[in-house]
C-alpha cells in the first residue's frame, strides 16, 4: 500500500513539475513534516499548538492563525529558503 501510495505522489509532483515548466513556473519540493505543528511567527514546534483540525494556537508566543494558513506560510518559507541555497550554490 505505501509504495502505491509513494508512486502516486510521484506521478503527480513529475505532472505539477511539467506544468509549471510550461508555464515558466519554479516548483520547489518542500517536506511538509512539523509545517502544521511549526509557528509561522516564532518556530515553536508542539502537537499542542494545533487545538483543531482548522485552528492554529502557538502555546509559546500565543500567535493565533488557521492551521492551514500557518502550515502554508511555513511551507512557503521553507520552499524560498531551499530556493536561496540553490541560487547561491
Amino acid at each position: 500500500n505505501r509504495s502505491i501510495l509513494d508512486a502516486g505522489w510521484g506521478v503527480f509532483l513529475t505532472i505539477l513539475r511539467s506544468k509549471a515548466e510550461s508555464a515558466a513556473k519554479e516548483m520547489i519540493a518542500v517536506n511538509p513534516a512539523n509545517t502544521s505543528r511549526t509557528c509561522a511567527r516564532c518556530g515553536h514546534c508542539a502537537k499542542e499548538n494545533r487545538l483543531t483540525q482548522a485552528e492554529f494556537r502557538c502555546v509559546s508566543c500565543g500567535h493565533a492563525a488557521h492551521a492551514d494558513v500557518n502550515a502554508a506560510t511555513n511551507i512557503l518559507r521553507a520552499g524560498l529558503a531551499l530556493r536561496h541555497v540553490a541560487q547561491a550554490a
